[in-house]
């Protein structure tokens, strides 16, 4: 059902009574709804209820016949958990819910928020990275988190081992979100509990999540949507070549969040990943002064305009090229590669584009494992 086509004829508005909410919850958690479901069910109906009453001949379109819809009970229960766990629940379209997250065409339609909810209204930096971090990358994560959150940042992470739980602990005073991968009311790792008590008292526990789920490793690239979702940038830390980190960097730039990394010494995997981002396009970060460098370069007040620099004999730095165009790059190139060897010359020339563009990006699809050189520098896909 995830995957039905529904148009959407109807202004999407946020419930105002009580049993609109159930009704939202009701639809979210029935079997086969996800996120894009629920949007475009709401669309097409123009409330949860009338979604209700219309989803089992849906689902007996797609095939199933059995199909029942979440119980009032079990979304009233989930209500009463959350008002006895200390939650809000926050519903997409009201004034209290993210305002970063509001045009996400994949935006959470409720959240369970626990602490100062008025901490979503101020801007935010996401702060994540490995979790088997090293002592440099945890002392990295303090400070860097801590200068963010002195300039006026909240500091947004996942309240995850290593990195997470260092930028959490260092922003605790000055204002810090954790957006969990299970429900609000459920603590992962078990010894961040004091850290999770900590932050509810200056800061907020979210999580789209129901009340009382225990964490999945499915959960997890979802709950990253949301951490950069709401931040303005997110930095990378410490990340593996193949990491959490790197698919929220990738979420980010999706999302036209900008992405920074630290860098870290080429000999160490945990570095491999923030390198790698670096070297395709993502912001250098050596302390919070780059990031708040690098969060106003849409509008710069010290510089001065291309055309007068030319005009002054001052040289523009070379055009970088973003993560976004990097990974288009890449697909360019897988699409044009089959099992049948190509000379590496002809695809550049396919290509219509420099070997000094595409020398890089052949390393990287070899690297991952996509692509295959050959004798004679002849290209082929694995």
């Amino acid at each position: 059902m995830s995957g039905t086509q529904i148009s959407s004829t109807h202004p999407q508005l946020p419930p105002t009574t009580e049993e609109q909410r159930i009704s939202w919850l009701r639809l979210l958690r029935s079997r086969r709804v996800g996120i894009s479901t629920f949007h475009r069910l709401i669309g097409e109906y123009g409330a949860a209820d009338a979604a209700l009453e219309a989803l089992p001949e849906i689902a007996q379109s797609a095939g199933e016949t059995e199909y029942k819809v979440c119980p009032r009970e079990v979304a009233l229960k989930e209500m009463r958990d959350g008002q006895a766990a200390g939650a809000e629940l926050l519903m997409h379209g009201h004034a209290g819910y993210p305002s970063a997250l509001n045009d996400l065409p994949d935006a959470p339609p409720l959240l369970w928020a626990k602490g100062d909810t008025s901490i979503l209204s101020r801007p935010m930096v996401a702060v994540v990275g490995a979790r088997n971090a090293s002592s440099l990358g945890t002392r990295m994560a303090r400070s860097l988190a801590r200068e963010l959150g002195e300039a006026g940042f909240v500091v947004v992470s996942g309240m995850a081992r290593g990195v997470d739980t260092a930028a959490h602990f260092a922003t605790l005073e000055t204002g810090t979100v954790a957006v969990l991968g299970g429900g609000v009311d459920v603590i992962y790792p078990a010894e961040n509990a004091e850290l999770a008590r900590k932050i509810c008292e200056t800061g907020l526990r979210l999580s789209e999540q129901p009340m009382g789920m225990v964490p999945q490793a499915r959960h997890f690239p979802a709950r990253n949507r949301i951490i950069s979702g709401l931040a303005r940038a997110v930095i990378v830390v410490e990340a593996a070549a193949r990491s959490g980190s790197l698919i929220t960097a990738q979420g980010a730039l999706d999302q036209g969040r900008e992405v920074l990394a630290v860098p870290g010494h080429p000999f160490d995997a945990r570095a491999s990943g923030c390198n790698m981002l670096i070297r395709d396009g993502a912001v250098l970060v050596r302390g919070a002064a780059d990031v708040i460098e690098a969060i106003g370069t849409a509008q710069p007040r010290d510089r001065q305009p291309e055309a007068e620099q030319a005009s002054l004999g001052i040289p523009t730095p070379p055009e970088k090229r973003s993560l976004k165009q990097t990974a288009e790059l890449h697909t360019q190139i897988l699409n044009r590669l089959g099992p049948a060897p190509l000379a590496e010359d002809q695809l550049i020339r396919d290509l219509a584009a420099s070997a000094k563009q595409v020398s890089p990006a052949l390393v990287d699809l070899e690297m991952q494992g996509k692509i295959t050189r050959q004798a004679g520098g002849l290209l082929a896909l694995v």
